[in-house]
């Protein structure tokens, strides 16, 4: 799934693209907006807010894009084939002179005044990869909930922008509690360390072509993807099980040993708060 670092670089290849040019074709092709023609307008940039995406362009009108699970924008130059999928899935195409952006899959696609950015993007917590970036408040957001478990909150973009599944799974690792302990049961420490995990590998990867967060040769993550694997720390076998975000379940892998707090099955119970050390 998109997270901060992949949006980021989706705007930075947009924003690279179409940046100071005029777009010389525009066809959206979802209904709503089958009508609306861009042709002839200046792009002026593309921003990226958490997981949003927006591009604008001269007079005051803003093409607002998310990704969520499957959608992707690709870029392509004059001639070339385009390959990010089937033509059915094309919901946007914005074109310059020599170069083509297709928006394939997204299941968020809206064309609104520039002016009115905050009804789409305004709900969002501080942006970890943005310039309104701000720790304090960011924790302030994470703690109104003490006894949500810690997991969800990561994941609410009203609390933070820019964290999805794989990094909610290894900021946990990192800190050494488990995604289903609640947010006040984290030490102030602990909490701080998050926040500040939560950027340092933000920006670390939003320039790296493959996320990493380990820096271990031949081993990207910690815990992700890693169900039945050995952790790195302990070898001990790596566990996955559902938990939800509020708008849908999410598998979410941990490590039982290194990791204290609940978690879904009675054996991984290993105590009630964080070990001591961890982060």
């Amino acid at each position: 799934m998109p997270e901060g670092d992949t949006v980021w670089q989706a705007a930075r290849r947009l924003h690279e693209a179409l940046a100071g040019k005029v777009l010389t074709r525009s066809d959206f092709r979802v209904p709503r907006y089958a009508t609306a023609d861009l042709t002839g307008r200046t792009v002026l940039d593309v921003t990226p807010r958490g997981k949003h995406l927006l591009t604008r362009v001269e007079g005051g009108l803003t093409v607002h894009s998310h990704l969520r699970m499957d959608g992707s924008w690709k870029v392509f130059a004059a001639g070339q084939r385009w390959s990010g999928g089937p033509a059915h899935q094309i919901r946007v195409i914005l074109g310059t002179a020599d170069r083509t952006a297709v928006g394939y899959r997204l299941p968020v696609l809206e064309l609104l005044r520039t002016a009115d950015e905050e009804r789409a993007v305004g709900h969002l917590g501080p942006d970890l990869l943005g310039p309104d970036w701000d720790a304090e408040q960011a924790l302030a957001n994470l703690r109104a909930e003490p006894a949500r478990p810690l997991g969800e909150a990561l994941l609410d973009q009203r609390n933070l922008a820019g964290i999805g599944n794989v990094y909610k799974c290894e900021l946990c690792f990192l800190l050494g509690v488990t995604p289903w302990l609640p947010v006040g049961d984290l030490p102030a420490a602990h909490a701080v360390k998050l926040v500040a995990h939560a950027k340092r590998l933000l920006e670390a990867n939003r320039d790296r072509p493959v996320r990493r967060t380990t820096g271990l040769r031949g081993q990207d993550l910690f815990v992700y993807g890693r169900a039945s694997r050995p952790c790195p720390r302990c070898g001990t076998s790596v566990r996955v099980a559902n938990q939800g975000d509020g708008s849908r379940e999410r598998p979410t892998y941990w490590c039982p040993t290194c990791q204290a707090g609940p978690a879904p099955y009675p054996g991984d119970l290993a105590c009630t708060g964080p070990r001591r050390g961890a982060g």
